[in-house]
């Protein structure tokens, strides 16, 4: 199931699930920290949300979330997996954050190092 999500950010989310589980409150959640991500910055252009069952004959059931930020100068993943969609899901998201701030951050460095030399 692939569902784009778009509001006032000009971001596209795209969502793919295999579960009926990731409800729309998840998604919400998603859009919600994926759009003040983007707010204010012209790196992000849109993400990706996929859901997968990981399943054995030994193992129980387990989700796994792959979250693709299309970012430049490169894009950001994050790939979690728990037993809860949401939980999977909103690690991923949480990953992808602070990977996006951190880069961010060495970008606002480097630059005050040049402005100092």
């Amino acid at each position: 199931m692939a569902i784009r999500s778009s509001t006032t950010t000009d971001i596209v989310v795209e969502y793919h699930a295999e579960t009926v589980e990731f409800t729309d409150a998840v998604k919400a959640k998603v859009d919600t920290r994926l759009r003040k991500l983007a707010r204010g910055h012209r790196d992000i252009s849109g993400a990706s949300v996929a859901i997968n069952i990981v399943s054995g004959a030994n193992r129980h059931q387990e989700y796994r979330a792959r979250v693709v930020l299309y970012r430049r100068p490169s894009n950001v993943v994050a790939i979690r997996k728990d037993a809860m969609v949401s939980n999977a899901v909103l690690d991923a998201v949480e990953a992808i954050e602070r990977q996006v701030r951190d880069q961010r951050e060495r970008l606002r460095e480097r630059s005050r190092n040049r402005r100092s030399v």
